[in-house]
């Protein structure tokens, strides 16, 4: 399979935080071809481990397999679903989205409501409607039918849009967050043929929530050095000062060297860049963002871990639909490759 095949089976299958199992379904069988062992943790994260020279520095890439999404809070006596956010999501977004609801008797289609515009006072309609005040509609005319239809309290629910290519070289779809960093470790591990590094590629759980796969991975590998392979803001869309999100799409990936939880590790950062130019890979460097990667907990292993952020610019992420360019893809492949064959040569 292609990275752009690979990459949509991975978009569209469900795997809200904390209900990764479709995802790392899906991450097993692709990785398995290209890595000498797999396993799979008592997280729940994947980790495939294609072994190198003994001496040589361990590696691990890190790719978080969950998204953001919601999960059902309560059910009304009327039939309506209540829920919660799992990871950071805009309330604004939220009104009119179709939804999955995924429950133990199968997936249910749903909308997400609020009471109707045309009822609404002046006042209620300059307001952002708070998640807390908008429902999920399954069609269902009571709580007991609801029930009947499989719902229960903690079922999560994930939003309803599939992947398609549109334009010359662009893709949009559902969880490129972080489903474009788990296709490009895949791909990097189907290029490394040969390698004197021991690499990890890990599927990481929950970090939408708290970062918490990587957390408990990197302790039970605690590698030499990290690579979160993530995504970015892309701020190139009209309204957006370049202060604000200055990375671009379809001008390489973009090397994090500081943002809210990782000062990237000097060696580390020296090493992409020398990369990048070596090998005429076109890159950007992105500092000061509020969010954060695996890579910051992967830093605080034990004693410590050099680390560092590859990633593929993307717009519209945490919403329901988001879009990235595959030229930006592919080179963050070629990256990723290229700095993991030169990783003993600097540490």
């Amino acid at each position: 399979m292609t990275i752009v095949e690979i990459l949509e089976k991975l978009s569209n299958a469900c795997g809200v935080s904390g209900r990764e199992e479709e995802v790392r379904g899906l991450m097993k069988k692709f990785l398995k071809p290209y890595v000498d062992e797999i396993k799979e943790d008592k997280s729940g994260n994947i980790i495939g481990i294609k072994k190198g020279k003994k001496k040589a520095p361990k590696v691990m890439l890190a790719a978080h397999m969950d998204e953001i999404g919601l999960i059902v809070k309560t059910i009304s006596k009327e039939g309506f679903l209540q829920f919660a956010k799992l990871g950071g999501i805009d309330d604004r977004i939220l009104l009119g989205q179709k939804v999955i609801v995924y429950t133990e008797k199968g997936p249910l289609h749903g909308i997400i409501g609020s009471k109707p515009p045309h009822i609404q006072k002046e006042e209620e309609r300059k307001k952002v409607i708070t998640y807390d005040s908008l429902f999920i509609d399954i069609g269902a005319k009571s709580k007991e039918e609801a029930k009947k239809m499989g719902v229960k309290i903690g079922d999560t629910i994930g939003f309803d849009t599939k992947f398609v290519k549109v334009g010359r070289d662009t893709v949009i779809g559902k969880a490129f967050d972080d489903r474009a960093g788990c296709a490009t470790m895949i791909e990097t591990m189907r290029r490394l043929k040969k390698t004197d590094c021991t690499v990890y590629a890990v599927g990481t759980v929950q970090e939408e929530v708290g970062l918490r796969g990587a957390t408990t991975a990197a302790f039970g590998i605690y590698p030499d050095v990290g690579i979160a392979i993530d995504v970015t803001v892309a701020g190139d869309v009209p309204g957006v000062k370049e202060v604000e999100a200055p990375i671009k799409m379809r001008e390489g990936p973009s090397l994090t060297i500081a943002d809210y939880g990782l000062i990237t590790h000097p060696k580390v950062l020296r090493l992409l860049v020398d990369v990048a130019e070596e090998n005429k890979i076109p890159y950007q460097l992105e500092t000061g963002l509020a969010g954060t990667t695996d890579a910051a907990r992967i830093s605080l292993t034990r004693e410590g871990v050099p680390s560092g952020v590859i990633s593929i610019p993307t717009r519209y992420i945490h919403s329901p639909v988001s879009m990235l360019s595959l030229k930006d893809l592919e080179n963050t492949v070629k990256l990723t490759v290229a700095a993991v064959k030169k990783i003993p040569k600097y540490f």
